[in-house]
């Protein structure tokens, strides 16, 4: 498997989300609208973190309107856009482990310290999800696996009642473009959850390693496109 910027994001958004859920008493950090659930449990139930849950999807839909006029203003003065957007995200991620190393565990998800580390990590997916929709629009989405999953069931299904010649090359390599999506996103879940367990709090360090490789990685890439 090659790495990619597309297998780097996907990584992560399950890594994030995974990490989020586990010490923001069950915030989604990426999958956002998820938080309608959980938002739903910890009324029903007591638990704190609604507030968290509440605020996530606000937060998401702002970051990234402010991603796309941001990128438009960069694009108008013929700025680096993917990097710069991707630049933040980085920043955002590093800023979310230094928060949650500092300041949790979090008993609470309702506290200040919670929420501030939560809308941090927030605000670092949405970007992704952002520069993900607008830039690597060919690439399976890397924080929501369900429709890539539903499309490789519905490709297996294609297969069985048979594909023709022709379109097998094109056939094979989706699947193996979503395959390979699902398979890192679901990496990133479990390594989160074991490094979680090792290290708690510590385990948000190993994202902005992630998305600092991801920019090096589309450098190395702009720099060998031939002009």
């Amino acid at each position: 498997m090659k790495i990619s910027l597309p297998i780097l994001l996907s990584f992560n958004g399950g890594y994030v989300d995974t990490a989020g859920f586990l010490a923001l008493q069950g915030l989604f950090t990426a999958h956002v609208t998820g938080n309608f659930v959980t938002f739903g449990a910890a009324m029903a139930l007591g638990t704190s973190g609604a507030v968290a849950k509440l605020l996530a999807l606000p937060t998401f839909c702002i970051v990234v309107v402010l991603s796309r006029l941001l990128a438009h203003v960069l694009s108008r003065r013929s700025l680096p856009v993917l990097r710069t957007l991707l630049s933040l995200k980085f920043l955002l991620l590093a800023l979310g482990a230094v928060l949650a190393i500092q300041l949790g565990p979090f008993v609470n998800g309702n506290s200040a310290q919670a929420i501030l580390t939560g809308i941090v990590l927030v605000s670092a997916m949405a970007i992704q999800n952002a520069v993900h929709r607008v830039h690597l629009s060919s690439a399976p989405p890397s924080t929501l696996m369900t429709g890539t999953t539903t499309q490789i069931m519905i490709d297996l299904a294609d297969l069985m009642l048979g594909i023709p010649a022709g379109a097998k090359a094109a056939w094979r390599a989706r699947v193996l473009r979503m395959g390979t999506a699902v398979c890192c996103f679901a990496l990133g879940c479990g390594s989160a959850a074991l490094l979680f367990v090792l290290l708690g709090m510590g385990c948000f360090l190993l994202p902005p390693v992630i998305a600092l490789i991801g920019i090096l990685f589309y450098s190395v890439e702009l720099v060998a496109k031939p002009s």
